[in-house]
């Protein structure tokens, strides 16, 4: 999830070419629609968003009653400071700072995906929404079967 779409396009391309299927959102808000949705394993977030912020966005999925929701892996994408200056909001899995390399995004989000399952998240390959795919980044989800 990014508000800049040069941004969104640049994490979408990167995934995709490691075999991620990737589905974007505009805003804090859209994501949480499309995580619902979607059920993706691992979330993008930039701090600094229109209508809900990164970090009150990651706050809402730790809290969400779903346990995929909850444990869904989230990486804070960003170049603004990290509001509790300790490294990084509450329930962020892992930060990557603008500008970042390719390789060092791909390697996080694939570091999280492969992490073992919480135990009252089940296993489960999540699925592209074809429709979703319009809205705007924010779900990512593995390629394959």
């Amino acid at each position: 999830m990014d508000d800049n779409k040069v941004i969104r396009q640049l994490i979408r391309v990167n995934l995709e070419l490691e075999g991620f299927e990737v589905v974007t959102a505009a805003d804090g808000a859209e994501c949480l629609e499309i995580v619902h949705s979607v059920r993706p394993d691992v979330v993008t977030l930039d701090v600094v968003m229109p209508r809900l912020d990164g970090v009150r966005t990651a706050a809402r999925l730790r809290a969400d009653a779903d346990p995929w929701t909850r444990e869904v892996g989230i990486v804070m994408v960003s170049a603004g400071a990290l509001p509790d200056g300790t490294g990084g909001p509450r329930g962020v899995d892992a930060y990557v700072g603008k500008p970042f390399e390719p390789a060092e995004l791909v390697e996080t989000v694939r570091r999280l995906v492969q992490r073992p399952a919480q135990p009252s998240r089940p296993q489960q390959q999540s699925a592209q929404d074809p429709d979703a795919e319009e809205a705007g980044e924010a779900a990512v989800a593995p390629g394959g079967s």
